[in-house]
């Protein structure tokens, strides 16, 4: 870490580390894909960690050291848990864990004894028993909020819906794992697969039963939607966690079938409780022996060691014998076992000071090297990366890697043809490590990077001096940047449009089908009309190549935005395509999301650093876009948040006409954006409000408030909502998991609320709260 970076530097890899998180949180919770793997994901943690550890004022109340989990949107209804759901942090190698066991020690003032286990790569649940009766099951979700799942852990064994044995308290919360064993997993893939059959045998019999069909079958189609309802699970974990929470009530037939069968694939450990302030036991480890007894399955793999070398030799042999256990891991996790040390010890805003998760290093594998293709990105980034024959590595099929640009493939040797090693802790993107030099028999080929980008046929160059990536410069019209940035604005942390995906985004933009797309720039997205949409064509492209496949020598197309006519409407005169439920879903999300919040907007322009930190902290001071493009670089500069660096950024963006022009489209096409009441620059500090002229701070959980919520209850109430504590700070709302914040409130002598006086002060005033 070094320490001579500045604040604004490090202010901007924060937030470009923050959002770079929170997608990756979001895929994994809400979407049960993984963009990253767990050892990148884990070092942008650590990275964020150690930038808010030199410059404590980046640590805001939405980073996602704060945080626990996600706030999952999957339909499914929620539920708050009785006592938080917190994670766990991680350690990296035998030394660290060491060093935190002798922390720990220390903290505790006295020897102390290690529960030690192994951490299971599944999906946490809470089990609500009411004097031994279940009456809910949820995820973990934000550790505040989960998913309802009580009906699909009804159907699991494991879960009995009435404990067995005596002395059930009222309320007990219990905590577990719900994993796929690895020997289900295989099963319920072959189980796939038979499904991906039958549905191909129905599409063809329905076919053929069909009078006068005027085309042969296409069977290369029907396997392809076969494959898109039955498909193969990628690992464990992610089939654990979509087979909890689908919804099966809403599926009928071989989806109704296939659903119920991934729930029956599911098994549970039970591994702590919540909610049950004084169990009639001393130790974590007499908790598991007490919910055995209730009829909850315990992890047979669990060990009470009483020294720091007993936990090294856990470590170890469960790092040689790791495939031999029924599920899959990703580490040991080491709990203190005396529970009054729990209450002593104390937790930080989202993990226990009592426990830590050891993880392992990457496992490797080898596999060959088919090709090495170069894509695009939205910023115009040209990235080789490689294919490879599929390999099975921790729990998922690997088919690509990065190899992030020309001097990494250089530095690590490899030459299209070759065997080469990989490595990965989790589940989609490994790393290349390099070749097998002694396997190579004189047909592999060196990899040359392209000069012209591979979709505009731009010269690709660096973009200032020094730069190692090279770059298309072809912002404007580049098919890849614009399909990348429409792609963008459709994300969560933009507009959150459901139907603005990536198959979408490649629809509007491609430039072969039609000739000319909707979309050149994101300029005319919001003035979409049905017409120009239900003629589009998708060339249908290779997952693994990005290459678009052929059907006797003619690349094949499909048609997501138009249907064939029902029988009743060609009754009532309708011939042609008509739009399809995708085409109308687009357009109707998009209009509401002229309305969204003006960060929202903000983040949809894709202008370079401008996250969701740093657009809160615009539209919170600004309130409207004009105000925004009216303000010096000084005034930028000057709102916490923002600085320098992501100043001069925006005034760049604003400076280039095509950028302009989107604005001005998208203000006539209805997109608002201006905050509504909002009274203009400097409003966190407005006149007029309940909290004229006061600085708050709002930290932890607070009941009835999100944190995003917190901020602008305060800032609708007249206040500044500030990120960090300092001598200019008047009040400190405190919930569970305020950390840090709370201590320093206390040192300086501020006063702290808790969430009902927070209330009244952002609804009544300072006045309120000695009333």
């Amino acid at each position: 870490m070094p320490e001579n970076i500045s604040l604004e530097d490090a202010r901007v890899e924060a937030e470009e580390l923050t959002t770079r998180i929170l997608d990756a949180k979001d895929a994994y919770y809400g979407r049960d894909t993984s963009l990253v793997d767990d050892a990148t994901y884990d070092g942008w943690m650590r990275r964020l960690e150690e930038l808010e550890r030199l410059y404590p004022e980046l640590q805001g109340q939405d980073s996602p050291t704060q945080m626990v989990g996600s706030a999952e949107a999957t339909g499914l209804a929620t539920i708050e848990h009785a006592e938080r759901m917190l994670s766990l942090d991680n350690v990296f190698s035998l030394d660290e864990l060491r060093d935190w066991q002798l922390k720990t020690t220390a903290a505790a003032g006295r020897e102390v004894a290690w529960l030690t286990e192994l951490k299971i790569d599944g999906l946490a649940i809470n089990l609500r028993y009411e004097k031994g009766i279940l009456t809910s099951a949820a995820t973990r979700g934000d550790g505040r909020v989960g998913e309802i799942v009580t009906e699909n852990a009804l159907r699991l064994a494991d879960i009995p819906e009435r404990l067995t044995g005596e002395g059930h308290p009222d309320i007990v919360e219990v905590r577990g794992e719900v994993f796929i064993p690895v020997a289900a997993f295989e099963k319920l893939n072959a189980a796939q697969a038979a499904f991906r059959d039958r549905a191909y045998a129905d599409a063809r019999e329905r076919w053929e039963g069909r009078a006068g069909a005027k085309r042969a079958f296409d069977e290369e189609k029907a396997r392809t939607a076969a494959a898109r309802r039955f498909p193969a699970f990628a690992n464990p974990r992610n089939a654990a966690s979509g087979g909890l929470r689908q919804q099966i009530d809403k599926k009928s037939g071989l989806e109704l079938e296939a659903g119920l069968l991934r729930v029956e694939s599911l098994s549970l450990y039970v591994h702590g409780i919540g909610a049950w302030p004084d169990p009639p036991v001393a130790a974590q480890s007499e908790v598991y022996n007490l919910l055995a007894g209730w009829g909850l399955p315990t992890s047979p793999h669990t060990r009470v060691c009483q020294s720091i070398e007993e936990v090294a030799d856990f470590v170890a042999h469960f790092g040689e014998h790791r495939h031999d256990v029924e599920h899959e891991l990703d580490g040991i996790v080491v709990k203190v076992d005396e529970l009054a040390l729990h209450d002593e010890l104390g937790i930080t805003s989202r993990a226990p000071r009592w426990a830590i998760a050891y993880k392992y290093p990457p496992e490797e594998v080898q596999t060959t090297l088919l090709d090495i293709v170069v894509s695009v990105g939205r910023t115009g980034r040209a990235t080789p990366f490689a294919v490879m024959a599929p390999a099975h590595v921790a729990g998922s099929v690997v088919r690509q890697a990065t190899l992030h640009n020309r001097d990494v493939v250089k530095a690590k040797g490899v030459l299209i043809g070759d065997t080469v090693v990989l490595r990965k802790a989790g589940d989609v993107i490994p790393e290349v490590l390099g070749p097998v030099v002694e396997r190579r028999d004189g047909t592999e080929r060196e990899f040359v990077m392209p000069e012209r980008c591979p979709e505009c046929d731009t010269p690709l160059r660096p973009m200032k001096e020094g730069d190692i990536d090279l770059r298309c410069p072809n912002a404007r019209s580049c098919p890849a940047q614009v399909r990348g940035r429409v792609e963008h604005i459709g994300s969560r942390g933009a507009l959150d449009i459901e139907a603005l995906g990536e198959v979408t985004a490649a629809a509007l933009t491609q430039p072969s089908h039609p000739a000319q797309p909707p979309l050149d720039t994101e300029a005319g997205l919001f003035s979409l009309r049905l017409e120009q949409l239900v003629p589009i064509s998708v060339i249908v492209r290779d997952s693994e190549t990005g290459l678009p496949k052929e059907d006797d020598g003619v690349v094949k197309t499909r048609a997501p935005f138009r249907r064939n006519p029902t029988a009743a409407e060609k009754k009532q005169g309708l011939e042609g395509p008509q739009p399809s439920s995708q085409a109308v879903k687009l357009l109707a999300e998009l209009e509401k999301a002229k309305t969204k919040e003006l960060w929202r907007l903000l983040v949809s322009l894709n202008i370079r650093h401008v996250g969701p930190v740093a657009a809160r902290a615009l539209a919170q001071w600004f309130g409207s876009l004009d105000a925004i493009r009216a303000a010096s670089r000084e005034e930028l500069a000057a709102v916490e948040g923002v600085g320098g660096i992501i100043a001069d950024s925006l005034l760049d963006w604003f400076a280039v006409d095509w950028h302009t022009d989107i604005i001005e489209q998208w203000t006539a096409a209805g997109v608002q954006w201006a905050t509504p009441g909002h009274p203009g620059p400097g409003a966190a500090a407005a006149a007029g409000g309940v909290l004229d002229g006061l600085t708050v701070v709002a930290t932890g959980s607070l009941d009835g408030y999100t944190r995003e919520g917190a901020q602008e209850a305060i800032i609708n109430a007249g206040g500044k909502a500030a990120s960090s504590v300092s001598k200019k700070t008047d009040f400190v709302a405190a919930g569970p998991g305020a950390g840090s914040k709370l201590a320093k409130a206390e040192d300086l002598g501020i006063r702290i609320l808790d969430a009902a006086q927070f209330h009244l002060l952002v609804t009544e005033g300072p006045e309120a709260l000695d009333a």
